[in-house]
């Protein structure tokens, strides 16, 4: 992957500062977030709109938030925060790190569907396994 960046976009791999994974869903594309984007001169890297297989926050941190929330009670919106920073507090910087480096291989994966999520394929796979094992 290092190697087709270099080719495709070198500015990209010789770059010193900030690159931001840019979600490509419509409130984050209006033309005030793109100009502040491109004010503080942060260089984006698109993806489709929607791909939740490549957004570490989706197959990632809401992943690993849901199975910490899990039979959880909240009585008012306090105790939410309180569980969410409670969540936050636990996890060690490795935990976000090992999200944003899982991303790699997502995007060789995606790369290797031609674009296509790849995880709906899985998924559909899955269901057509499942439908068979049934009959």
């Amino acid at each position: 992957m290092h190697q087709k960046l270099s080719e495709k976009r070198p500015s990209l791999v010789n770059r010193k500062g900030p690159i931001l994974l840019h979600d490509n869903a419509r409130p984050h594309v209006s033309k005030t977030t793109l100009q502040k984007l491109n004010d503080l001169k942060y260089e984006t890297l698109r993806h489709p709109p929607y791909s939740p297989d490549l957004a570490p926050t989706d197959f990632h941190f809401f992943k690993n938030l849901d199975q910490f929330l899990k039979d959880k009670v909240f009585k008012n919106e306090e105790s939410i925060k309180i569980a969410f920073e409670e969540f936050i507090a636990s996890r060690e910087a490795r935990f976000y790190a090992n999200g944003t480096n899982k991303l790699v291989s997502r995007w060789e994966q995606c790369v290797e569907a031609n674009g296509e999520y790849f995880l709906k394929k899985y998924l559909f796979l899955t269901f057509l396994c499942a439908i068979k094992i049934l009959k």
